[in-house]
């Protein structure tokens, strides 16, 4: 996942300042770009403190399986840590980040596994082409009027019965982010959303919502998980 502040990832995504899309995905490419060595050394072992995290991620390997298995989109995966994670879970994960130095960091440190530069904007997946994604802390700097539009390509690149998993910061605040992760340069906003808004938005698009969990993962800084599917037979 690419870019928490104290919890897992932002990334995958922008932050939005008035400008165009272009501008806005820009700006964080590259923020993302700029702080991704010093975000890859302080998030490594990230998940190793969490452990309802992993157990999120858990169910969500246990979802894919029972489902049938198959190939698994990590959307915004920053330099591959929860990708690999997953991949020691015995799912066939391959990660997408915005941000090109992102990806180079993911492919060094998990050769193994297959990542690739894309923007959940415009996500390069055929059509119901995999099993299961997951959108971990990297839908937080997206503007509320494009996340329609990124969950409808989640919708469509995911098989019937596919199940869908979204980290992210929980509240009802944005804020700009001007540094970060070492006191590098960074210009991108930070969303913070409620459980129900983001569960609504899953709805419209086209989804099924099956729980929501609120994570107190750091007290400044709280964090929810929703699990969604497409469901069978949905156009």
């Amino acid at each position: 996942m690419t870019g928490t502040e104290t919890a897992p990832k932002e990334a995958g995504a922008a932050g939005t300042r008035g400008d165009g899309v272009d501008d806005w995905l820009a700006d964080t490419r590259t923020s993302y770009d700029t702080v991704a060595r010093s975000y890859s050394d302080l998030t490594r072992d990230a998940l190793g403190g969490e452990p309802y995290l992993r157990a999120a991620l858990a169910l969500f390997a246990d979802l894919v399986q029972t489902a049938g298995g198959g190939p698994v989109a990590d959307v915004g995966c920053g330099p591959g840590h929860v990708t690999a994670h997953l991949h020691r879970l015995g799912v066939d994960v391959s990660g997408i980040d915005l941000s090109p130095a992102m990806v180079d960091l993911a492919r060094r440190e998990h050769p193994h596994l297959r990542f690739e530069v894309g923007s959940m904007t415009d996500l390069p997946l055929a059509d119901a082409s995999v099993a299961a994604l997951l959108a971990f802390w990297s839908l937080i700097h997206i503007p509320d009027d494009a996340v329609p539009a990124v969950l409808g390509h989640f919708h469509r690149v995911l098989r019937p019965g596919g199940p869908l998993l979204v980290g992210f910061h929980a509240g009802d605040e944005s804020r700009l982010k001007t540094e970060g992760y070492g006191g590098h340069p960074m210009r991108l906003h930070v969303h913070r959303r409620r459980p129900d808004r983001v569960a609504d938005w899953l709805r419209d698009a086209g989804f099924t919502v099956k729980a929501q969990l609120l994570l107190g993962l750091d007290e400044s800084l709280p964090g929810a998980v929703v699990f969604a599917c497409r469901e069978a037979g949905t156009p």
